[in-house]
This record gives structure tokens, C-alpha cells and sequence, in this order.
């Protein structure tokens, strides 16, 4: 599912960029001379600050494709994280909370000892994509 709205965001970043650059590229002059008598009683259309306008459009879009990436990359972590300790028998996955941020997995809540502290750690260490793991288990 995560990897079908990420590629349902690809997709539209890469539509409004073409769109951005169609609408740029239709209201050029593409280098031809109108005469005088050809042009249009109504006023120009400046197509450098169209161009300038669907560049910025692009820019934001792609901007926002980067963030919306990582928030499903980070959402991806902590499922992967939550899933691996709900498995695991000697770990109460429901008092432990798990905050993901660019690979930095924060685990914080309660554990009944410290072989349950210490599991719950090792379950998220070793989790693909996990760079560092901060503990805030307070033992009960």
C-alpha cells in the first residue's frame, strides 16, 4: 500500500512538471517573429515569467514528493519496528512507542524488565534501514 501512493506521488510530480514545462514551452515564441499587423489586440503574454512560473511549480512539486517520501519511509520503519516486537513473545509491543526520523528510531514507554528493555532494542537495531536507536524505556 505505502509503495503504491509513493508511486501514485511519483507519478503526479511527473505530470505537473510535464505540464509545467508544456505550458512553458506553449507560450514561448520559440525564436519566430509575428509581424505587427499578426499580432493580437490583446496584450502579450510574458513567457519568461510563465517559464520562471512553471519552473517554481516544478521545484515545489519535487519538494514536496522529497518530503512526502521520507514521512512514508519513516511510517514504513516504524511498522516494520512495531510488527517485529508484536511477534516477539518476551516483548508488550502496546507499552512501547516508536518514533522513526531519518533512520533514527526513538523507543520510549515501559518495560516489565531488562531483558524486555534490552530485546526491544535489538529488535529495532536490527531492522533494515534503522541508522541509529535511541532508548527512553523507563523499567517498571
Amino acid at each position: 500500500m505505502i509503495r503504491a501512493f509513493l508511486k501514485l506521488v511519483l507519478v503526479v510530480v511527473i505530470v505537473v512538471a510535464a505540464a509545467a514545462f508544456f505550458l512553458g514551452y506553449r507560450y514561448s515564441d520559440n525564436g519566430v517573429e509575428t509581424p505587427v499587423s499578426a499580432q493580437p489586440a490583446t496584450p502579450q503574454i510574458d513567457t519568461q515569467k510563465a517559464r520562471d512560473a512553471g519552473a517554481r511549480i516544478g521545484e515545489t512539486v519535487a519538494t514536496g514528493a522529497v518530503k512526502a517520501e521520507q514521512a512514508l519511509n519513516d511510517g514504513a520503519l516504524t511498522a516494520k519496528i512495531k510488527s517485529k516486537m508484536a511477534l516477539d513473545d518476551t516483548v508488550k509491543a502496546l507499552s512501547i512507542d516508536v518514533d522513526s526520523k531519518d533512520g533514527v528510531v526513538t523507543l520510549s514507554g515501559t518495560v516489565g524488565s531488562q531483558a524486555e528493555r534490552d530485546k526491544a532494542v535489538e529488535l529495532a537495531r536490527d531492522t533494515a534501514g534503522v541508522t541509529r536507536v535511541t532508548d527512553r524505556l523507563v523499567i517498571r
